[in-house]
């Protein structure tokens, strides 16, 4: 680092196709690393092709899941956090289910997906989506229909709605649930019927000190390196929205339990229609 006056911007950064050949690697990016020694790739998600050899393959996951680590901060205040859930999921011998929630406001503005309605709600979300994209969903042209949205499976799911489909598949208010999110769009209001569901429930925030969060706090990734450390040693763990971070923790889970991990994905264009029912059980 040296080199670089130890500032990782002055590294030189391969900028690599997605889904790139491991053919691509040994041809193009291999000559560029002999030759500096030391090189960045990023963006560093999807670089890859996925039908590259069995044995780059098996690398890939030595890689992903053995060779990198959280630093040292994250990776203690992890392992603190996870004897806590532990302790706390006495009543199942240690066992819990790890729920990942993207109901934050970023994510319920940017689905274009209508919940309380309203006009507090639609002024709410229209200055997130100016701030957050600038004239994308405002464009001459661009029709928005709340409704075949959510019928197509693409809402997110609301914590209600989380939690009468953990309840509908037999998960009782004795369940231990560590909840994996950022912060809860109207969390006071929304997050209600799901803590009266699951009494037991269990954050990142309600798990550490406010000291012990302090030098996270202010950065989102790290916060999010604490929840997936949580959720890969649940004994189950449910995504309800796609992204980076449940794709790479359902193969993380996998690869550490043999390919027994249990996983929970719904299938939200049914519980539309379930949600929908005004008799649902």
């Amino acid at each position: 680092m040296e080199r670089f006056g130890h500032n990782l911007s002055n590294v030189f950064n391969f900028k690599i196709k997605a889904w790139s050949s491991s053919t691509y690697y040994k041809d193009v990016v291999l000559p560029k690393l002999v030759e500096e020694r030391f090189i960045r790739i990023s963006p560093f998600a999807n670089r890859l092709s996925f039908d590259a050899p069995p044995v780059v393959q098996r690398l890939r996951c030595l890689v992903n899941f053995e060779a990198l680590k959280f630093s040292n901060p994250i990776a203690t205040l992890s392992e603190t956090l996870i004897s806590r859930m532990r302790e706390r999921s006495a009543e199942s011998n240690g066992k819990y289910i790890a729920v990942h929630l993207r109901f934050e406001e970023d994510m319920v503005a940017f689905s274009c997906c209508v919940y309380d309605g309203g006009d507090e709600e639609k002024k709410e979300m229209d200055v997130a989506r100016e701030i957050g994209w600038r004239g994308k969903f405002t464009r001459r042209g661009k029709v928005i229909r709340p409704g075949i949205i959510r019928m197509n499976g693409k809402c997110p799911l609301t914590p209600l709605e989380v939690g009468l489909m953990l309840r509908g598949m037999g998960f009782n208010n004795k369940t231990a649930i560590y909840l994996a999110s950022g912060k809860i769009y109207k969390s006071e209001k929304t997050m209600a019927p799901l803590l009266e569901m699951f009494p037991l429930l269990q954050t990142k925030e309600t798990l550490a000190s406010d000291e012990e969060l302090a030098p996270f706090k202010n950065f989102s990734s790290r916060m999010a390196a604490l929840d997936y450390s949580v959720c890969t040693y649940s004994e189950v763990f449910v995504t309800t929205q796609g992204g980076n971070f449940p794709h790479f923790l359902m193969g993380h889970r996998r690869y550490l339990y043999g390919g027994h991990s249990k996983t929970i994905k719904p299938d939200k264009r049914r519980l539309a229609i379930l949600f929908d029912n005004p008799r649902i059980g």
